[in-house]
């Protein structure tokens, strides 16, 4: 009879779930408890994919007490009126994804509201810039900031009106709250990155008339 394999993460249950990640079977305890914790879990793996739907059926607020910017009031009409921005910082993230493998929820979380951070002190007649401290969200961050004084200049060059100091914090706020609800707070997820995906199939890029990013 063959020996029944030890999961060679708690060294004690069944292993039984192969894990894409460690390249073995883990038991199914570890794979829920670590999953996106401390294993990297790869878009494709089967228990991540059927863990994301149940997810999306079972949608929670975000608490009151981790809503980004609390004090802030997001005009509802900038997000219809400037779509196609909101929906450039949603394509700039997907760049910066195919550029570095490991970007995260938690990357693109932090360069959102380090940006948000900086425009709010613009907003405000100062200039204090504090980009994150890790690489991967720094590089994002610059992305970001360079995707936004380019949009301008295009806006500029065809004669449109060029997004306000107010409207870049305002869209940067939403973006970011958005991404907290869609995001499931574990430190290596991925799921609204994977959602960003979802909305931009391989070689679409956004236009002045899109926006891809559906409101709930």
């Amino acid at each position: 009879m063959a020996s029944t394999l030890i999961c060679p993460i708690c060294n004690k249950r069944r292993a039984e779930r192969y894990c894409p990640a460690k390249g073995e079977k883990i038991c199914a305890i570890d794979c829920g408890t670590e999953r996106e914790v401390t294993i990297d879990c790869p878009a494709d793996c089967t228990y991540l994919i059927a863990a994301r739907r149940w997810e999306q059926a079972h949608p929670r607020p975000l608490p009151e007490g981790e809503i980004p910017f609390p004090d802030v009031s997001i005009p509802a009409e900038l997000i219809h009126t400037r779509g196609a921005a909101l929906s450039g910082l949603g394509y700039t993230v997907l760049q910066q994804a195919r550029e570095q493998s490991a970007l995260s929820d938690a990357d693109i979380l932090e360069a959102v509201e380090a940006l948000a951070s900086t425009y709010r002190t613009l907003g405000s007649g100062l200039y204090y810039e504090k980009p994150p401290a890790g690489p991967v969200a720094a590089r994002l961050y610059a992305a970001l900031a360079k995707f936004i004084e380019e949009d301008n200049k295009r806006a500029a060059a065809q004669g449109h009106p060029a997004l306000s100091t107010s409207e870049v914090f305002h869209l940067l706020v939403f973006f970011l709250r958005f991404g907290r609800l869609r995001s499931n707070g574990r430190p290596r997820t991925r799921a609204f990155l994977e959602f960003l995906r979802a909305q931009f199939p391989p070689q679409t890029e956004p236009t002045e008339q899109q926006s891809r990013i559906v409101i709930p």
